[in-house]
């Protein structure tokens, strides 16, 4: 969605208000207090009103937005510079865009956002082939810290990217490719096999062929999967079995340095789920803001948020 389209539909606090009540009542709205699921409408409190124990809910209960102090339309603002561009964006330049004086709360709501983008993206498994590799990004550490180096540096967080591959035939040439769908990354707190194992069997679907490279850490896959085929790691295995895997290394490495510079780890997996998200829907052009809009109406409050 253009900024000018934005300022057309969302002119006011009221506008953003509505359309997010159109799109928490389509997501199905339940009762925190008795879990019903019919309610009034209060139209001067833009609240609900359960029609079983008469128990009210706002706009953005339940969501990440819940406690919030922000106008709706500055959240709305925030969502649609977010989706605008298929890069990120800081909170820096955010806090400038939306003409607000503090950073701290304008991080905060981003960071929210990008839980609320990670909880869509939880609700769907890879299927069919999935391509499989860990990446190391850099992330940062304590001043005066003493750095090892290579695969366990503590400059380097480890992330398990997966991507979900079709394969194609030209009927005509008979040359065979792949075309790419969905992807994944979860950063693995240990690189062992059981947290290897944990996210596998979270994230992709058990009727589903595995492609990966021949790391001790994956030779209990194929309990999860119909299928395990490794790969002797090489220039071959990357322009070919798993190339999808490390074009997406590739960008999101890009993508984030390019922005953040230096991200802390305990963040990590917020960005990478913010450029999932967005790779994810790279076809959807002016709809992602709507959502992205949608992610966060369904999204779920938790005490830690």
């Amino acid at each position: 969605m253009k900024i000018t389209e934005f300022n057309k539909h969302f002119p006011d606090e009221h506008s953003c208000r509505m359309d997010m009540k159109v799109k928490r009542e389509k997501e199905g709205i339940s009762c925190k207090k008795c879990g019903k699921r019919d309610h009034y409408w209060l139209s001067s409190l833009y609240q609900w009103k359960c029609k079983g124990c008469g128990f009210r809910m706002t706009l953005r209960s339940g969501t990440v937005m819940h406690d919030s102090k922000l106008p709706l339309r500055t959240w709305y603002m925030c969502m649609a510079l977010m989706s605008m561009t298929k890069k990120a964006m800081s909170a820096h330049e955010m806090r400038r865009q939306l003409g607000m004086k503090r950073y701290e709360p304008v991080w905060l709501m981003m960071r929210k956002i990008r839980k609320a983008m990670g909880q869509r993206d939880e609700r769907y498994t890879l299927t069919d082939m999935v391509e499989m590799d860990e990446a190391y990004f850099t992330t940062a550490t304590p001043s005066g810290t003493k750095l090892k180096r290579g695969k366990g540096s503590q400059r380097k967080q480890n992330v398990m990217v997966m991507a979900e591959s079709v394969p194609l035939e030209n009927i005509k040439t008979g040359k065979k490719s792949r075309q790419c769908r969905f992807f994944k990354m979860k950063v693995l707190q240990k690189g062992d096999a059981n947290s290897v194992k944990g996210i596998v069997k979270d994230s992709i679907d058990e009727k589903t062929l595995v492609f990966s490279d021949k790391a001790k850490s994956y030779v209990d896959i194929a309990e999860y999967v119909e299928g395990h085929v490794t790969v002797l790691s090489s220039k071959e295995a990357t322009k070919d079995t798993l190339r999808w895997v490390h074009t997406a290394i590739s960008n999101a490495k890009r993508t984030l340095l390019g922005i953040y510079h230096v991200i802390r780890g305990e963040n990590l997996q917020l960005y990478l789920d913010e450029f999932c998200y967005k790779l994810n829907r790279r076809y959807f052009g002016e709809r992602l803001f709507d959502r992205v809009a949608i992610a966060v109406a369904s999204s779920r409050c938790k005490q830690t948020d």
